[in-house]
């Protein structure tokens, strides 16, 4: 039996080989990128004349349009997909701590998205540890009526394998047992504020959110201890309906053109910086990536999609819209692969859902080593979150990216603050997202046979279990199992 196995495995590796020479194209694709890349100086031009690109936002509908002009001018056939939605927005925050009531001390704090449109809460701080289901069973009852002080990743000095939520699916835990707001201590140093959303559904939480630094917020637990501490939140935001658009530039297939690889990463970002990191240097390499197509005139047996989602930051609205889209046009089932662009920077490998794909992934990879020693090939199998890659991976459909990159700069302090500008970005580092990235489309759209498909519902359910899913899509209301 063993011998079958070997025979089955040696023929899959000359397979792999012999359905893919894709050398000659990936020094070519290596070549426009390194002498014509543009997406450096568009995301500047961007990120200087436009600003942020809240969705909903003036700057939001500038961004989408500058994006539809951009691959309009590479020669594109691009298209607005436009969407309705409740979005969210910040007005105005005040947040007072201390332990006399009649004497608070104003503290630098931001609102997290989906807070209430009015919120005015006086209470007492109870610390909440990592904000974990199991910080709260040890007393359940002291936390209701009370404001849940709560570290954003994981504390110093917690149990080894401790594991950490995304700070939505944190402020859920607190609203269910019972807390009447949520005041979150970023991990950053030097009082670094944090922006992005406290809601699993994308829509209103009953309770206000906020973030503190971290230095406010580890005296504050430190004050606790020893006195009661009591805090006055008062803050006003915009909720309700808006109007945003998904862009999308399409190359049609060959071959099999209603077989669909979508490249998608997201256009929108918070308000309280450009953006340029999260997600400029990914959408504005998915730009570069349909201009390098277009200049090469590359041609692809399946239709490959450049989408720019709107609506990430505040929910994936826009990747949960195309789905929508796609289910009532009748032609989700068209979509055999979609690939991932956020905050990616110069990528080592291949990443992807479906361990199934190493042979192809690392194959190609293999090819752009001879291009360029600084890609290691590199490969990983495995699923998160909080991406526009979700609503896809929710349907079955295999997703994947680049990986192994480090962010440029050492920005990641700086992932939705006031910091996050266009001085963090690398002008080669993100020449090399393009590139490899450019290169893994083509080869994904061009390979005889893509080894998987897109899963069933008991291969997902399976699937989603095996990467510890479970529990945070069960907190979001989106596990549809019993």
């Amino acid at each position: 039996m063993k011998y079958f196995f070997l025979a089955a495995l040696i023929c899959s590796v000359l397979f792999t080989n012999a359905q893919d020479q894709f050398g000659d194209v990936f020094k070519k694709i290596n070549s426009d990128v390194q002498q014509n890349s543009k997406a450096y100086q568009t995301l500047k031009y961007e990120t200087e004349t436009i600003g942020h690109r809240l969705t909903g936002s003036e700057n939001g509908a500038k961004a989408e349009q500058y994006a539809y002009d951009l691959l309009k001018s590479y020669g594109c056939e691009v298209k607005f997909q436009p969407f309705e939605v409740e979005s969210w927005a910040r007005k105005t925050i005040l947040v007072e701590i201390g332990a006399d009531k009649s004497n608070l001390a104003k503290m630098k704090a931001v609102t997290l998205a989906h807070s209430p449109v009015n919120a005015k809460i006086t209470a007492e701080i109870v610390d909440a540890g990592n904000g974990m289901e199991a910080d709260y069973q040890v007393d359940p009852a002291k936390f209701k009526g009370k404001i849940a002080l709560i570290y954003l990743g994981v504390l110093p000095g917690s149990p080894a394998g401790t594991k950490s939520l995304h700070r939505s699916e944190k402020t859920a835990i607190a609203t269910k047992y019972g807390a009447t707001g949520v005041i979150i201590i970023n991990t950053v140093k030097n009082s670094v504020l944090l922006t992005g959303t406290a809601s699993v559904t994308g829509k209103l939480i009953p309770i206000p959110a906020v973030c503190i630094g971290l230095e406010d917020g580890m005296a504050l637990k430190e004050k606790i201890k020893s006195q009661p501490q009591t805090a006055h939140i008062v803050m006003t935001n915009f909720s309700g309906l808006i109007k945003a658009r998904n862009v999308v530039a399409t190359f049609r297939g060959t071959e099999i053109p209603k077989d669909k690889i979508v490249v998608g990463g997201h256009l929108d970002s918070w308000d309280l910086a450009t953006g340029a990191i999260d997600n400029g240097i990914g959408s504005f390499a998915i730009m570069d990536m349909a201009r390098t197509f277009k200049k090469l005139n590359l041609k692809t047996k399946r239709t490959v999609e450049f989408v720019l989602f709107m609506g990430e930051e505040q929910g994936l609205l826009g990747s949960r819209a195309y789905i929508d889209q796609a289910k009532k046009d009748k032609n989700l089932d068209q979509v055999k692969f979609m690939l991932n662009y956020d905050m990616t920077n110069d990528p080592k490998g291949f990443s992807t859902s479906r361990a199934e794909m190493k042979a192809l992934f690392t194959s190609w990879g293999a090819e752009i080593v001879k291009i360029d020693t600084g890609f290691k090939n590199l490969f990983n199998a495995g699923a998160g979150l909080h991406s526009d890659h979700q609503p896809f991976m929710l349907e079955g459909i295999p997703t994947g990216g680049g990986f192994g990159g480090k962010l440029p700069n050492n920005s990641g302090p700086f992932y939705h603050s006031d910091g996050d500008s266009f001085q963090l970005v690398d002008e080669q580092e993100l020449k090399n997202t393009v590139r490899y990235s450019a290169m893994l489309t083509y080869a994904l759209a061009n390979t005889p046979k893509i080894p998987v498909g897109v899963q069933s519902e008991e291969e997902l359910k399976t699937f989603l279990e095996s990467q510890n899913l479970k529990e945070p899509l069960t907190i979001a209301g989106e596990w549809r199992w019993k």
